[in-house]
């Protein structure tokens, strides 16, 4: 595996706990007093894993050609997307957001 590779997991893995790291709605506006729901989350995601696509789009272009992708593709990068967010990968997003915490903070 080479560094750019290596560089593009290591961003997709930060990005999907993003997320769920942060109270504040896509970052800027701070969420209500009972906490941001789930489907800012869930948008939030999406935008974050458009942001992952973007770079990996970006480091192929630098390379040569762009590979044209079919659906096969983005669901399967939608799905590992989600594994890296989940609790069993890499504990920090998720897992803080619904375990760890304290609730009321």
């Amino acid at each position: 595996m080479d560094w750019s590779t290596a560089a593009l997991l290591l961003l997709a893995l930060v990005l999907a706990h993003l997320a769920f790291l942060s109270e504040r709605i896509l970052f800027v506006r701070p969420a209500p007093v009972s906490g941001k729901a789930g489907g800012w989350r869930v948008l939030e995601l999406m935008l974050l894993y458009c942001v992952a696509g973007i770079a990996a789009w970006l480091m192929e272009s630098r390379a040569g050609q762009v590979h044209p992708q079919r659906w096969e593709f983005y669901a399967v990068t939608v799905c590992l997307f989600l594994v890296f967010a989940y609790p069993g990968f890499a504990y920090p997003g998720f897992a803080y957001r619904l375990f760890w915490r304290k609730p009321g903070i």
